[in-house]
């Protein structure tokens, strides 16, 4: 494994790549022990890119190869994560439903949370049912960020949804 860090607006990101893939994305604090290097590689130069160009408000969507490591039930969710587009939000009722378990919404809401690939693989495009705000495994505030950069929330109307959503 290799990995680089990369410094955002929203903190020190760790990128993570294995075999050609991109494997993780890390938030500042929240990075585990890697069994690897501190070295870039093609995909994680990529990757770097890629996030520099979507937080300068030049890039929607991400066109990486993804290696993300879960169940097959995480991976649907992930799966699904990916077809939300750029500056729209989906609850995880919908999420649920979009995987064809409709029932498994604290499932999809756990899957959500174990995502590895955050801002690439979009799990801060899903709020709760009534539009607010919830988990973020890098915190609350950096998902309003990522929120309000992509025009789906207005910085200063807190966790309510964008009017013009």
């Amino acid at each position: 494994m290799n990995y680089q860090y990369l410094d955002t607006p929203i903190g020190r990101l760790r990128l993570v790549s294995r075999d050609d893939h991109l494997v993780g994305i890390e938030f500042e604090g929240h990075q585990e022990a890697v069994a690897g290097e501190e070295k870039s590689d093609p995909v994680l130069t990529t990757c770097a890119a890629q996030l520099r160009e979507y937080f300068a408000g030049k890039r929607r969507s991400f066109s990486l190869p993804l290696a993300p490591e879960g169940t097959v039930f995480q991976r649907a969710v992930w799966h699904a994560l990916e077809t939300i587009p750029f500056g729209e939000l989906r609850s995880y009722r919908e999420v649920a439903e979009a995987i064809g378990k409709p029932t498994a919404v604290r499932a999809v809401g756990a899957a959500n949370g174990r995502n590895p690939l955050p801002i690439v693989v979009p799990c801060h495009r899903v709020v709760g049912s009534d539009g607010s705000l919830t988990g973020f495994a890098g915190g609350m505030e950096i998902k309003r960020q990522l929120l309000v950069l992509e025009g789906s929330r207005q910085p200063d109307l807190g966790d309510r949804p964008n009017s013009a959503s």
